[in-house]
This record gives structure tokens, C-alpha cells and sequence, in this order.
């Protein structure tokens, strides 16, 4: 759709989307999660069958230990339920010793049958949790992520504040999430960061770190529930009326590798769930299949354009998205 190019708006306000090198490397582990929320890019949920392999994770591990990055992000689905999560943690920690490392968390899994081990664990190797949180009331939260799971997230919430998450001393971070519920954009992150902390902890008593404000994309589930009711353009045009230049150069594209289930290698984990990889040569443009993270060369990847389309708006719409909040 031409009227929603946004390579033109690029061009129409002199800018240029060009890559720096690699900050963050983003493992999205697989589809599958005990969710099936409303506002889902991944199409998540319990019956998804797409899952990391420990071949591909010792595949990741030994490029990781031959091209190290400052920051990984394991994100999902719940990036948790896979099998191999716990190995996947050990061996970077091996690796990396130092690194940052961030679990990409629902909360309502901490709860689950099963993962009883996980927030210690977690704690254990010093990992940080961003927590998904679309309000502080449970209205919002319910009507998006499913009945119940306001409480869920409190009861979780509490538990890692128990064993020293989120207490603002450099120890242990923990950052929540908001995503509008329907098709709107976030209010200011500084002013809701406020608003979540004071009324968390005068009613559940809990306190995190940060906030982060994450624009609803739309594709896969978050785009049928715009189309079912007549509102896909609208928040197209919304998207692109709302474009923000001096969001470009924070745009997580720039200096994130983000890798898919089975190794693929993507500009962003939603560039990966519109099947978009990363073309690092003419034959692969051919035949259409991404590259993988272990046959990836950063010096060729430095000079690969990266790919653009009508969803790259929504990181560019007013004060900007990306997988660490707000860029502006």
C-alpha cells in the first residue's frame, strides 16, 4: 500500500535507516505460551507447536562465544515453557559471565504447574525480567490477556519482590509493560511510570523498576482484531499520521539481531512474524529463506540494508516504540 510507504517517509523528512553494530542479540525461543492475548504479534499459545532446539541453542551458544554481545534478549511466545530454557541460561552465563540477559515474561508463568523453580532460578543468574503489565486495573488487563489474569500477574509480581526483584537498587531489575488495550497510542511513559507505581504499591504493596511503552503492531492477531471490526486502516493512517522523525536513529532495528525458533536471522522480531528475514546476498533474496544466526558474518551484515514496511509506523508513531520503551 503505497499511501502507507514508510521507505518514502523516510526519504520525504532526509533521513536514513542504517545499521550500527549489534548491541542486542534478541532470541525469540518459539511460539508456544500459556496465553492467547488479544494484542499478540507472535500468534502465541498453548497449542503452538514452534519451539528453540537445544541444537539450534548450542549452535547460538557457539557463535555467542565467538561474537559477544552486550545484551540478550530471550523473548517468546513464553520464552520460558521451552524444555531447553534453562540449558540456553547456563550456557550463556557460561559464556557470557557478565552480560546482560533479559527474560521477555508473561508473569502468569512464574504461577504455572510445573515452574515452581523459575523466579529462583532466575534470580539465582542475575537474569532481568521485562513483565508484561498492560494496567494496573483489572478491566484492562483481563480484556486483553484473559479473565483472571490481572490476579495472576499481582500474586507473581508479589513473589519476585519477595526475592528482590524490583527494588530500584541496581539489583535484580524488574521493568513491566503497557500496551494500549485497542488501537490507540501510549500516553507519556514518564507520566504512567507514576501512575503504575503509586497505585501498585498503595494497593498490592509491589514496586518495579521502569515502565516501558510498546505500541500495539498491526499484524498477525492484533491486525484480525482491527480488520474484525472495521478498524485496520483507521490505525494504519493513525500510525503514519503520527510519525515521529526523531525516533528513527533509537529504532531497535539499527543495532538488534533478532533470531527466530530455528536460527533464522531477522531485523526485528516482527519483521520475523511477517516472514521478512534478513537478505544477506542476492541468492537468499531469491529463494526467500534467512540466513542462520551460526553461518552469520557481522561484516556483511554491517552493509545489509535493513528491511522496511507499512508496520515499521507503529515504531515511529508519536513518542516512539521499541523493545526497550519510548524512544523520544
Amino acid at each position: 500500500m503505497t499511501s502507507h510507504s514508510f521507505g518514502a517517509t523516510l526519504i520525504k523528512n532526509n533521513l536514513v535507516l542504517d545499521r550500527v553494530h549489534p548491541r542486542v542479540l534478541q532470541l525469540n525461543l518459539g511460539k508456544l505460551c500459556n496465553l492467547t492475548c488479544s494484542h499478540c504479534h507472535v500468534n502465541a499459545g498453548p497449542g503452538r507447536k514452534e519451539i528453540m532446539s537445544r541444537l539450534s541453542i548450542d549452535k547460538i551458544t557457539e557463535w555467542v562465544s565467538k561474537n559477544p554481545v552486550p545484551l540478550i534478549d530471550l523473548t517468546g511466545g513464553a520464552p520460558e515453557m521451552i524444555p531447553d530454557f534453562a540449558y540456553l541460561i547456563e550456557q550463556l552465563r557460561g559464556i557470557q559471565p557478565q552480560c546482560q540477559i533479559i527474560d521477555r515474561c508473561n508473569l502468569t508463568i512464574l504461577l504455572e504447574p510445573g515452574f515452581e523453580w523459575l523466579p529462583h532460578f532466575l534470580g539465582d543468574h542475575n537474569i532481568e525480567i521485562i513483565a508484561s503489565m498492560p494496567c494496573y486495573s483489572p478491566e484492562n488487563v483481563n480484556a486483553q490477556r484473559g479473565g483472571g489474569v490481572f490476579d495472576k500477574s499481582i500474586e507473581a509480581l508479589k513473589l519476585l519482590n519477595s526475592i528482590g526483584y524490583g527494588k530500584n537498587n541496581g539489583q535484580l531489575p524488574l521493568d513491566l509493560v503497557f500496551n494500549p488495550v485497542g488501537p490507540h497510542l501510549a500516553g507519556n511513559q514518564m507520566e504512567l511510570e507514576s501512575d503504575y507505581k503509586r497505585e501498585l504499591d498503595k494497593h498490592f504493596n509491589i514496586t518495579f523498576d521502569k515502565l516501558l511503552t510498546i505500541t500495539n503492531m498491526p499484524i498477525s492477531r492484533f491486525a484480525t482484531y482491527l480488520r474484525n471490526r472495521g478498524l485496520y486502516e483507521d490505525y494504519l493512517l493513525l500510525l503514519k499520521d503520527s510519525f515521529n522523525p526523531n525516533t528513527v536513529d533509537g529504532l531497535m532495528c539499527r543495532d538488534t539481531i533478532n533470531v527466530s525458533w530455528d536460527g533464522g536471522v531477522y531485523d526485528c522480531d516482527f519483521n520475523q512474524m511477517l516472514d521478512l528475514p534478513t537478505f544477506l546476498s542476492r541468492d537468499e533474496e531469491s529463494d526467500g529463506r534467512a540466513t542462520k544466526l551460526w553461518d552469520l558474518d557481522l561484516r556483511v551484515l554491517r552493509e545489509t540494508q535493513i528491511r522496511t514496511g507499512t508496520h515499521c509506523f507503529g515504531c515511529t508513531a508519536g513518542s516512539g516504540s521499541s523493545c526497550s520503551g519510548a524512544l523520544s
